[in-house]
């Protein structure tokens, strides 16, 4: 079976504007929640979240062009670029035919949505939509965009799967390159959902934190006093490629994707499994994807999106596949950090992985105070301070609403 392995990198998250940022916010266990600026939060029950900081289109984008693009296209853009540039692919030099681009969102382009729709309802029912409104919107635009930018030709699409999206795209990428369809993607997400209908919205549904009080440390997974998660926005990019063809061209490795899998709860609309079933059975199959033991694995980014049920299932999940090793295992939610990205998670998160295996450090759940008594004392949550380990396997996992599970065993390079 084709090997594939990750060649480059590219961030933008609410601790790191880019790729160097983001690690040493991870490392330094930062967070990224700040009070709404977008909107007059007045009425909102929820007036933070993690938003992205001193973002301004025209730093990326001329005028004309930014208009044509939704932010999370924007974002998209972006994290490609930089990890295009990082991995050193002389695109002039490939067949651009074996290049293909997959990537996830959860939403797509809610700015557009609701500003376009709000601008039709407030008017006098004439129909004055711009014509970029749908091709702004829809969640494949960015696949199609970055393709166009650099005139990649080979697979092209997107996935939705809520909050586990990028952690599908990276998955169909890995299984594209093994299958032979491919030898390069620009893989990854996206997401731009911090507006009136984004936070009105998970409101509703009673997922997302109303500590106003104490919007910092709001995301606080695992410990007894969480009460839901802190929307986040931005992108991650992988540039994932076959092993051989990277070796070929002298490329820099940062790790090893060596398993992955999807499963379904088919419980409920937004609730987890509460015994964990879908999480644990899709560890499970990544582990077994991967040609490994429970016990070969150091680190585990949890999906820990600091809600009262979703923290539970999990930890119960970790304890069913791993038994005792779960005790020897490191844990931590980089949420806690970055808020959740949806879409955008897989990711982002995929990258702290990768960081924990190229630094052999965890990066920490950070906002922890109060001991959960649901969940056992005796799993290393890497609490508040990122901790020194050798990693050399690690997972990254990624849930979403309708049931979606995903993970990717993500190993390092060898030297």
């Amino acid at each position: 079976m084709r090997r594939v392995v990750v060649t480059g990198l590219g961030a933008l998250t609410p601790i790191g504007n880019n790729l160097h940022d983001y690690w040493e916010g991870l490392e330094k266990g930062l967070s990224g929640a700040v009070m709404i600026s977008r909107f007059n939060t007045e009425k909102f029950k929820t007036k933070f979240a993690c938003e992205l900081k001193g973002y301004n289109s025209a730093d990326f984008f001329d005028r004309k062009e930014a208009n044509k693009l939704d932010l999370f296209s924007q974002y998209a853009l972006i994290v490609a670029d930089e990890a295009i540039k990082d991995s050193g692919l002389d695109i002039e030099k490939e067949d651009k035919a074996r290049i293909g681009v997959i990537w996830g969102s959860g939403i797509g382009g809610l700015n557009t949505f609701y500003d376009l729709i709000k601008q039709h309802v407030l008017g006098d029912g004439t129909p004055r939509f711009s014509p970029f409104f749908i091709p702004k919107m829809i969640v494949d635009i960015a696949a199609g965009i970055i393709s166009i930018k650099y005139g990649f030709t080979g697979p092209n699409f997107a996935t939705v799967s809520a909050c586990a999206s990028s952690t599908n795209a990276l998955i169909d990428a890995i299984n594209y390159i093994r299958w032979g369809k491919a030898d390069v993607f620009i893989s990854g997400g996206s997401e731009a959902c911090i507006n009136e209908a984004g936070i009105g919205g998970f409101n509703s549904t009673q997922a997302l934190s109303t500590n106003n009080a104490e919007y910092k440390t709001a995301s606080r997974p695992f410990d007894k006093t969480r009460d839901g998660f802190v929307l986040g926005e931005g992108a991650g990019a992988l540039v994932v490629e076959e092993y051989e063809h990277a070796k070929a061209r002298g490329a820099k490795i940062y790790a090893e994707l060596i398993g992955a899998a999807m499963t379904a709860d088919a419980y409920h609309l937004t609730a987890p499994h509460p015994e964990g079933l879908g999480a644990g059975n899709v560890m499970k199959l990544a582990i077994e994807d991967a040609g490994l033991q429970p016990k070969a694995i150091d680190y585990i980014n949890v999906h820990g999106t600091s809600t009262s049920l979703g923290d539970i299932a999990e930890a119960k999940a970790i304890i069913d596949v791993f038994g005792e090793h779960a005790f020897n295992l490191n844990i931590s939610s980089t949420k806690s950090m970055t808020g959740h990205l949806l879409g955008a998670a897989g990711a982002i998160e995929a990258i702290a992985v990768i960081f924990s295996l190229v630094r052999d450090t965890i990066p920490p759940t950070i906002n922890f105070r109060i001991p959960d008594p649901e969940i056992n004392p005796k799993l290393n949550l890497t609490i508040n301070n990122a901790q020194k380990r050798k990693v050399n396997v690690a997972i990254s996992n990624t849930f979403g609403f309708g049931g979606h599970n995903a993970s990717v065993v993500i190993k390092k390079a060898e030297t």
